[in-house]
């Protein structure tokens, strides 16, 4: 028989010795199998850059002027300016144009001419608190991938020959967007007419509008006489498709002039005339200069990201980090 130590001490060693064994081994293997988890996190957390810091001024309503971080703006404005839920690619190249225009603004004065950006969409760049947006019926789903979109793109802005470019952006072009010069009397090279195809499900790719021949007349503030289908004569075209100029009851009128006049949400638009209506169809939404956002969302719906939709609206333009530029 064996000693009746040996058994004790066997017992012992089972009891005590070989659990911790198994133990650590479990360990280890919860480790290895963890690892690559861990590593795909901070892969991921790396994907975003880092936040460059810029400054912003605002001027709000009352003409007040606050200092602030450019990225917190952005966010404000992209919910504001871009419906949350087009594509984070569309939102990244808008988050972009935005950062330009601003930015621009504080360095050269801007329209203000004190650097402020204001909140008036007519003017500046419109602008909408988080909560605010959330209040009006947004989502958090909505806000975080503004967040993530303004983020993934922090300090980048475009410029041309060293300068930051004049970022200008509108919702809907209606199939092609606008040479600058055709709008503002003022050429830039990277402000030219470009097609935007699938901007079809923007509620105002085309409209359609009607008057009286008493009504069009008051509007354009000019006696009209005779039988309107007589009215309409010579009409010229731009690169983008809008209208050039208009002769009207013999009287030559600007396609920017017309749409001011008239209301019409853009310069791309056709006339018919009867004895008793006049019916304007426009196609597209804003001045039709720079990058078109519907446009925008469909390139991404295609698959291009968002470097591909600003060199496509802001041609010969490139994407330069602000910290990099002395103006």
């Amino acid at each position: 028989m064996r000693p009746l130590w040996k058994d004790v001490l066997t017992a012992l060693f089972m009891g005590m010795v070989v659990p911790g064994l198994l133990l650590n081994a479990g360990v280890l293997l919860l480790d290895s199998q963890a690892a690559p988890v861990a590593q795909e996190t901070e892969e991921t957390a790396e994907t975003l850059p880092p936040k460059i810091s810029l400054p912003v001024r605002i001027r709000a309503a009352d003409g007040s002027v606050t200092e602030s971080d450019m990225d917190t703006y952005l966010v404000g404005v992209i919910l504001a300016e871009m419906p949350a839920d087009f594509e984070v690619e569309a939102l990244k190249a808008q988050s972009v144009a935005a950062r330009t225009y601003a930015r621009k603004a504080y360095v050269t004065g801007g329209k203000h001419g004190d650097g402020s950006v204001c909140t008036d969409p007519g003017c500046c760049q419109a602008y909408l608190t988080p909560s605010d947006y959330l209040a009006k019926g947004g989502t958090q789903e909505g806000l975080s991938r503004v967040e993530q979109a303004v983020a993934a793109t922090s300090g980048e802005v475009l410029t041309y020959d060293g300068e930051l470019i004049e970022a200008t952006y509108f919702s809907c072009s209606g199939g092609s967007t606008e040479d600058a010069v055709a709008v503002w009397g003022t050429a830039f090279p990277y402000l030219q007419a470009v097609d935007s195809p699938g901007e079809e499900k923007a509620v105002h790719y085309s409209d359609t509008f009607s008057f009286t021949p008493e009504t069009f007349s008051q509007a354009l503030g000019a006696p009209l006489s005779g039988s309107p289908t007589g009215w309409f004569r010579n009409v010229t075209f731009t690169r983008g498709g809008g209208i050039a100029e208009m002769e009207i009851g013999g009287v030559r009128y600007t396609g920017v002039e017309l749409r001011g006049l008239l209301g019409l949400p853009s310069t791309d638009f056709s006339i018919s005339a009867t004895e008793t209506t006049i019916t304007i169809t426009t196609h597209g939404y804003g001045h039709r200069v720079g990058m078109s956002q519907y446009g925008a969302d469909a390139m991404a719906l295609t698959g291009k990201d968002y470097r591909e939709i600003l060199a496509h609206y802001y041609q010969g333009a490139e994407l330069t980090q602000a910290i990099c530029l002395l103006r």
